[in-house]
């Protein structure tokens, strides 16, 4: 089974998109099922994780719904308010839910570097933790000594770094993003998405070369079977085709792979991670 973990669906007249502008107008329009489907069907995907663009409930409801229509969508990871002193109450009424395989908050966009060591939140990564349910660790390289801080707090914590944490690709700067990304590997629950790179490069001349030691770096802290390909559709599409996120990312991992960790890299690997194969999942 051959699942890209990291993609999104989003209709504009929603409105809770806070980081959508005509601005960017390739992003600033609908993207549903359809639109998706003929790049699945190309590139051979079985499976997708469809993850949330809006800090609401009424957006991970939206995304469920969809996910409940669309047999290639295995799973959401939604938003939920991880603050709220409601949070157990409302983790449980949704973890009933079954396409519901994950939670994410937008650390990356929220003022505070270190939120995710506010008390509540605390709180809430450890009721996560106790019940074995994933969470999706979105940031800079800004937030990532609090996330060290939040991962000693909730020890077991099965999470997943997006798109690498997001390095300088376009500054070619390696530090600190590589020394905490060690530190962050060396939790063994901890997973890294191989995705979200093309638009941290120049975004209308990046090469495969300039992502390489991001890539290589990751591969060495989390190994073959803690990592896991994510298109970020339709983001990518600022820099790169869905064709040219996984062509890119397929050359940059063949000198590290065979035929097994490639499957890994691909699929297996996700679906472990999110449990796609149990009952619940």
């Amino acid at each position: 089974m051959r699942i890209d973990t990291h993609q999104h669906f989003w209709q504009v007249r929603r409105g809770d998109y806070f980081w959508m502008t005509p601005s960017v107008p390739i992003l600033y329009r609908d993207y549903m099922p359809e639109d998706l489907k003929p790049n699945l069907a190309k590139q051979r995907i079985d499976k997708t994780i469809l993850v949330q663009a809006a800090q609401t409930v009424a957006e991970t409801d939206f995304l469920l719904n969809i996910a409940r229509e669309q047999d290639f969508v295995a799973g959401v990871t939604g938003w939920l308010d991880m603050d709220n002193e409601n949070f157990p109450e409302q983790f449980a009424k949704y973890r009933r839910i079954p396409k519901l395989v994950a939670i994410r908050p937008m650390l990356q966009d929220l003022p505070e570097a270190d939120w995710i060591i506010r008390p509540r939140v605390v709180q809430s990564l450890q009721e996560l933790a106790a019940q074995d349910f994933p969470f999706e660790i979105l940031t800079y390289t800004r937030e990532l000594p609090y996330v060290l801080r939040a991962l000693e707090r909730t020890p077991g914590l099965r999470a997943v770094v997006n798109h690498l944490s997001k390095p300088e690709i376009k500054a070619q700067k390696m530090e600190p993003w590589k020394s905490l990304m060690r530190e962050v590997a060396q939790h063994s629950n901890v997973y890294c998405k191989l995705s979200g790179m093309v638009t941290e490069a120049d975004m209308q001349n990046w090469k495969p070369d300039d992502l390489r030691p991001y890539v290589e770096h990751v591969l060495e802290c989390f190994g073959l079977k803690r990592v896991m390909f994510g298109s970020d559709w339709p983001v990518c599409l600022r820099a790169a085709s869905y064709d040219q996120v996984i062509d890119t990312l397929s050359g940059l991992i063949a000198p590290h792979v065979d035929d097994a960790s490639r499957a890994a890299v691909f699929g297996d690997n996700a679906a472990r991670f999110y449990k796609l194969n149990s009952p619940a999942g």
